[in-house]
């Protein structure tokens, strides 16, 4: 495939990405935020009550960013199902706009706190998580934010997003199983890219796979194309048998991977693996660099039934991100239905929570940890090689 036809579906991919996914695409632009931890190692450790458990949801109502309304109202039906689910009496849902700034959030969780929320849930934006989370860090409220962005994570902050850690952690598992232990890792030199790579490096430790080196490019057709000579003596000499591609189908990855496999590098020697979701959209199963790596991917069974629930209450399909919302409540409720207080204690309980996309557990530092399932593409097609876990408890 000469570079022009790769440039041609780079973009043809790109929009479809865009239309299929919408925010789902906001994970790159959440990590790339930089913010500071609103607490260290402990908070959050809950307000007890009687009667409904009080929760405040904190959503970009009155945003200036066009795509925000959208999201807002997919995020808040998604929480009001789980609320109707849950029954009578186990909660209480109190909306709150936060305009999609730091400013709104803080303005938005101290108003919850003051008026009796036990618990935050929200916001989206990784900046806007972690003003929220010092704005409520005095008063024992736990604030489940929709960021994937583990910078934030810690104190009374948890993020609810599917993290680069917890990717790379099951990708590299499954590949040191397989025998692919010597990994390479690639990745565009913005601030998302050294946000995935060091990730990958962290995620390394314990899975039984050696980060052999990282080489980082311009995000660019002509940074890819000098990069990738250098990437391909790279994985020779650390004697390298996988490399890990941090691209989306939107962005980089379409072109690093076909001018990887043109000078040598991929296939059965040097297996990809995937940071990002190589199905979306599904035309990307077909390029041809591609064939035979490796990423993960949620259980589609639970997230195809939340779909068709939200549907039909809604009557519309729900925004990728909306799960967060169901999920965050999900748990909130489950605890709550036991008479439990929602705080540090509860809400890292081991077993964990089931979710829209399987079964996930919140981390003593903040983080999540979902089960993923590891997929390959095979002529063409989506094999499923690994299946997610039914359960964390034994992780």
């Amino acid at each position: 495939m000469s570079i022009t036809s790769v440039r041609s579906l780079w973009v043809s991919l790109a929009g479809r990405a865009r239309k299929a996914a919408g925010l789902a695409l906001v994970s790159g632009a959440l990590a790339a935020c930089n913010v500071a931890l609103p607490g260290g190692g402990s908070g959050g450790a809950g307000v007890s009550g009687s009667g409904a458990t009080e929760v405040a949801l904190l959503v970009p109502h009155g945003s200036s960013r066009g795509t925000d309304a959208g999201v807002a109202r997919s995020l808040e039906n998604a929480a009001r199902l789980a609320v109707a689910d849950l029954g009578a009496g186990a909660v209480n849902l109190t909306v709150y706009p936060t305009q999609g700034t730091p400013g709104g959030a803080a303005g938005a969780a101290s108003q919850a706190v003051a008026a009796g929320a036990q618990v935050i849930l929200g916001p989206l934006y990784a900046d806007n998580a972690a003003a929220a989370g010092v704005a409520a860090a005095g008063s024992n409220v736990p604030v489940l934010s929709f960021s994937n962005n583990t910078s934030i994570a810690g104190g009374n902050v948890w993020v609810l997003g599917n993290t680069f850690e917890n990717t790379a952690e099951r990708l590299l598992t499954y590949a040191a199983r397989q025998g692919r232990n010597r990994v390479l890792v690639t990745h565009n030199d913005q601030t998302a890219g050294q946000i995935a790579q060091a990730a990958i490096v962290r995620a390394a430790q314990g899975s039984g796979a050696q980060v052999t080196g990282s080489v980082a490019y311009d995000l660019s057709q002509q940074g890819i194309v000098s990069a990738v000579p250098t990437i391909a003596a790279q994985a020779r000499a650390t004697n390298s048998n996988a490399v890990f591609l941090t691209g989306n189908t939107s962005g980089d990855l379409p072109v690093m991977a076909q001018l990887l496999t043109e000078a040598g590098i991929g296939g059965e020697e040097f297996r990809f693996l995937g940071l990002t979701r190589w199905d979306i959209p599904a035309e990307a199963v077909q390029l041809p660099g591609l064939q035979g790596g490796y990423f993960a991917l949620p259980d589609p069974a639970p997230g195809q039934q939340f779909a068709a629930r939200y549907a039909a209450a809604n009557g519309g399909n729900p925004h990728p991100l909306a799960g967060l919302a169901y999920d965050g409540m999900a748990a909130i409720g489950a605890i709550a239905r036991n008479g439990g207080t929602v705080g540090r204690s509860t809400l890292t309980n081991r077993a964990g929570f089931a979710g829209t996309n399987g079964v996930f557990r919140l981390r003593a530092d903040g983080t999540i940890q979902r089960a993923l399932a590891v997929a390959q593409i095979v002529n063409r097609q989506i094999q499923v090689v690994s299946p997610a876990p039914n359960s964390l408890a034994g992780s």
